[in-house]
């Protein structure tokens, strides 16, 4: 029951969600792309998780502990820990916005609900250290508890529509989380041959694997093979190009090595399912997953 009225809630706040998300979008899109080595760091790519997830712990720790210190009386801690959780909101910002330039669809839109209150809650807590400091250093303050009681019960409810974004909608979740790693052979049916009957040479093909599509670029004799469906957030890599031996996702630029299917460029930070190939006796080809 709570559930249904929280999901109306943040649904009834599309109508200025999408059009500030596609507007803000634009801009981080076209920021963060200009600079992918930055972008990589920040979504976490050479964690091989998302950054912003493990960044977002420290602030609600940290300034939770506001709210005990400022109970017990003890002013300068306070206002310590109000600073350090500023501090460590903005970084946990800047990979969500990373984040974000490749966030789509309803994703986007509760994202841009998570980061307004985010924002919100940011400026509260502002004010609240403002009215903590005074000139001999940090002073109790009625008010600056209350607001920053007020900050922590909105940042509360942006972390609430975060999870929402991650737990409800998938974004930035593996593709891949469920898949098993079977290693029996089954037959491959590619979708394209060329007039010789072989898989065509240097470009991607879709193929068929039991239920699973796969893209496949033939180099000579050999065959590589991933799964098709982007880790990121399911692009159909058979419909991207080449790039010196990596396949790069048509939707937001990921790119995995064709050989192994590791993410070599983000959005991604997951790497791509790879399978072995091979020609089956009385024509054709089989393959099955490489073992992790």
């Amino acid at each position: 029951m709570l559930a249904h009225a929280l999901t109306r809630l943040m649904d009834a706040q599309g109508a200025w969600t999408r059009p500030l998300g596609d507007l803000v979008h634009r801009f981080l899109h076209w920021f963060f792309h200009r600079i992918p080595a930055i972008r990589d760091l920040l979504n976490g790519r050479w964690l091989g998780h998302p950054l912003h997830a493990v960044l977002t712990d420290a602030p609600i720790g940290i300034l939770f502990l506001v709210i005990v210190f400022d109970l017990l009386h003890l002013a300068d801690a306070a206002a310590w820990a109000l600073g350090i959780g500023i501090l460590a909101m903005l970084g946990a910002a800047l990979a969500g916005f990373a984040d974000y330039s490749d966030t789509d669809g309803r994703a986007r839109e509760r994202a841009t609900l998570h980061s307004t209150l985010m924002i919100v809650a940011l400026l509260a807590y502002i004010v609240s250290l403002v009215l903590r400091l005074g000139p001999s250093g940090a002073t109790e303050s009625a008010g600056a508890f209350i607001v920053s009681l007020i900050a922590f019960l909105i940042l509360a409810a942006g972390a609430f529509v975060g999870g929402d974004v991650v737990y409800a909608l998938g974004n930035m979740v593996d593709r891949h989380a469920f898949r098993g790693a079977g290693t029996k052979w089954l037959v491959l049916e590619p979708a394209e041959l060329d007039a010789t009957g072989q898989i065509p040479e240097g470009r991607p093909i879709k193929a068929k694997l039991g239920i699973n599509q796969l893209v496949l670029v033939r180099q000579g004799a050999q065959i590589l093979a991933l799964h098709d469906v982007c880790a990121h957030a399911g692009g159909p890599l058979n419909e991207g190009k080449l790039v010196d031996g990596a396949i790069e996702c048509p939707w937001h630029y990921s790119r995995y090595r064709m050989t192994n299917g590791d993410v070599i460029q983000g959005p991604s930070v997951y790497h791509q399912p790879a399978y072995e190939v091979r020609a089956r006796d009385g024509g054709g080809w089989e393959a099955r997953r490489q073992p992790a």
